[in-house]
């Protein structure tokens, strides 16, 4: 895989990085293989890999998210923290300027535990940590801060789903609901729109990690999620055959023991208003084929998108707001 490579300017770059930070979380920074890219760079030191990104976290939003799935956003709204940077890069992202790290604000270890506890003063329901696998270590020593601290909200790990099973075991007991994509079954697909031909592999064994950790799905008395995992489902134009393979997968594999979200609101923006067929929305008959097609393989805990979803506006200012 290629690997981005940038020198730090000086020695404050380290120091910087380092601050807050565990010994395990430098050690695993000094010499990263936290995604499947394993780049092997010292982050420490200002290096970045794929991900685009140092051992500085740097975020671009903190604040109450409403659209998420209803057992997450619930009526008070989800505490969600956009990180920047992104170990996938699928070409049609719909969070593009901070997947290439194009916004993004430096946020210490300190700070990133008192982001997550003033979400919970302001009446979260849960934690949203939204693309955080290239900031596990740092995510890790920060929700030990805040939760001796009393955060006691339950932690979600939202992700596009390209993780390493052995960084996911470092989660193991801080992680109480787990929101991945399964994007494709697919290794074209995969190489195609996301440089990771490896992507089925990688993704469904990572699941399989995130069961492991927190099983079949748990809801409290008001019908929120406490615990248990969402896997997302974009269906993309004209890839319904793929998508209908990622179906019967997740269903054949974990039943009605997790939720499936089928989502439609896929939005070709302007990186690839000129790459068919991403140049286009799906249409109401590609995603009703999908809906039939889950109907018939029995899908009765799933998410569906009504109305019209695929506009811009449901793409979150990335302006900085709680940082």
């Amino acid at each position: 895989m290629s690997k981005l490579i940038s020198m730090p300017q000086d020695k404050s770059a380290y120091d910087d990085a380092s601050s807050g930070l565990s010994a395990q979380s430098m050690q695993l920074l000094r010499d990263c293989t936290l995604c499947p890219r394993a780049c092997h760079v010292n982050r420490l030191t200002g290096n970045v890999g794929y991900c685009g990104q140092t051992a500085s976290v740097q975020a671009a939003r903190a604040a109450l998210h409403y659209w998420e799935e209803p057992c997450i956003s619930g009526e008070n709204g989800s505490g969600t923290v956009f990180f920047s940077g992104c170990s996938l890069r699928c070409i049609y992202c719909q969070n593009h300027d901070i997947a290439l790290g194009k916004a993004g604000k430096p946020v210490s270890i300190a700070h990133l535990a008192e982001i997550f506890l003033t979400l919970q003063k302001k009446g979260a329901h849960n934690i949203n940590l939204v693309t955080p696998s290239h900031f596990i270590p740092q995510i890790i020593d920060a929700l030990t801060r805040a939760k001796n601290a009393g955060l006691t909200l339950p932690i979600v790990y939202n992700t596009g789903g390209y993780e390493e099973v052995t960084s996911l075991r470092l989660l193991d007991g801080l992680v109480d609901i787990y929101l991945p994509d399964l994007k494709y079954c697919s290794a074209e697909l995969g190489r195609q729109f996301s440089n990771a031909p490896d992507y089925f592999d990688k993704a469904s064994a990572a699941i399989a990690e995130m069961y492991r950790q927190v099983g079949a799905i748990q809801l409290d008395n008001t019908g929120l999620l406490k615990r248990g995992m969402i896997v997302r489902h974009l269906i993309l134009p004209e890839q319904t055959k793929d998508s209908k393979k990622v179906l019967r997968y997740l269903h054949e594999t974990y039943g009605d023991t997790i939720y499936v979200s089928i989502m439609n609101q896929y939005t070709p923006l302007a990186h690839v208003a000129k790459l068919p067929p991403l140049d286009r929305r799906i249409t109401p008959e590609e995603y009703a084929n999908i809906l039939r097609f889950a109907e018939r393989l029995g899908i009765d805990n799933g998410f569906i998108q009504e109305g019209d979803t695929a506009q811009d506006s449901f793409i979150p200012p990335f302006d900085y707001s709680g940082l």
